[in-house]
């Protein structure tokens, strides 16, 4: 299985160079059958591509990122260590840092969660900045809420959002 497993990563993996998509260490990136990634991406080394991914021109994704379920948008740059879940979109030129998680979230084109956050089930707008350690609480044991965050917004560092809260 590893060997068949091998081949076919190789094959994913000249795919996307030969679509004009830069690898920096082509063997260290896995890909999913179903990736879709256009070219003049930069892909850095140890990133995983689980299902369901769509890359637009222009973005980068930074070494150590797992990334799966998500449309990430032109010029968007991704990491290094940061896990984007299923659900998600990243709007164009926005900025998903260090240890950053986002589940099931939408960020704005320009928006920027540099480090160290949790961002589950939240609508981010254009050019809105999330400080560091800042989490989004959705789900108080029984239902999963919506935290809206809208345009051109500062969130501090070390905010706790529980939801469902609208901040404008």
């Amino acid at each position: 299985m590893a060997k068949i497993e091998a081949i076919k990563q190789d094959s994913l993996r000249k795919k996307f160079m030969d679509l004009g998509v830069k690898l920096i260490d082509p063997k260290s990136v896995y890909f999913c059958d179903d990736s879709v990634i256009a070219n003049d991406v930069i892909i850095h080394p140890q990133v995983v591509f689980g299902p369901q991914v769509k890359i637009a021109s222009g973005a980068e994704i930074k070494s150590f990122c797992h990334i799966e379920g998500v449309e990430i948008a032109e010029n968007a740059v991704i990491g290094p260590f940061a896990r984007i879940r299923p659900g998600s979109k990243i709007g164009k030129e926005a900025r998903i840092g260090n240890f950053v998680e986002i589940k099931k979230s939408n960020i704005g084109e320009g928006s920027k969660i540099n480090h160290l956050s949790y961002i589950g089930d939240t609508e981010i707008g254009k050019n809105s900045n999330i400080g560091a350690s800042t989490i989004t609480c959705n789900y108080d044991g029984y239902n999963k809420f919506v935290t809206k965050i809208g345009d051109e917004v500062f969130i501090g560092s070390h905010a706790t959002l529980i939801a469902p809260v609208k901040i404008a």
